[in-house]
């Protein structure tokens, strides 16, 4: 029963099949229906039709490729992080969304977000943002469609002895 529960519990983390940093599926038809109805507003799903996405050149057909992973402040999540790619502009975003519990605390923060590039070893499309209360955040266009990839975003709170950062799973 253990063995097995670790085996699903591992699948789930490392998931199934081949994942590639440049493709995978357009937008279902639940999500641009989700995203044409939030208009404007960000979502914590990743809404590339966004005022906030619309500033960062994100393409509006980005869909999310990967994993969602979660920045954490001790036992707290704060932030949701994904990795978006465009079919039509064969480019990946970064994004991190911050939790509203957090927000709610009036902290101001540092965020960096961008796509890590495995064969380059660097973050690519890298935003930074210094001193903000804001939500959204999406980084700037990465052509690494043809590369490893994974989505990266680093919240740095004043007074907290690390930044706190996490990557979704590796595309390629």
């Amino acid at each position: 029963m253990t063995v097995a529960m670790v085996a699903g519990a591992t699948l789930s983390l490392l998931g199934t099949g081949v994942a590639s940093a440049g493709t995978g599926p357009a937008a279902t038809p639940q999500q641009q229906a989700a995203n044409a109805a939030a208009g404007t507003a960000g979502t914590e799903a990743g809404n590339p039709l966004s005022a906030v996405a619309s500033a960062a050149g994100v393409c509006s057909d980005a869909a999310q490729i990967g994993t969602t992973e979660y920045i954490y402040r001790d036992t707290e999540t704060i932030a949701s992080v994904r990795q978006f790619y465009s079919a039509s502009c064969d480019e990946n975003y970064g994004y991190v969304w911050a939790w509203k519990s957090f927000l709610d605390q009036k902290i101001d923060f540092n965020l960096t977000v961008g796509v890590w590039a495995y064969e380059r070893n660097a973050l690519v499309g890298q935003r930074t943002v210094f001193n903000t209360h804001a939500q959204e955040f999406w980084s700037n266009a990465a052509k690494t469609a043809d590369e490893c990839t994974s989505g990266e975003g680093t919240i740095s709170i004043p007074g907290d002895p690390k930044p706190l950062s996490t990557r979704t799973s590796k595309r390629c």
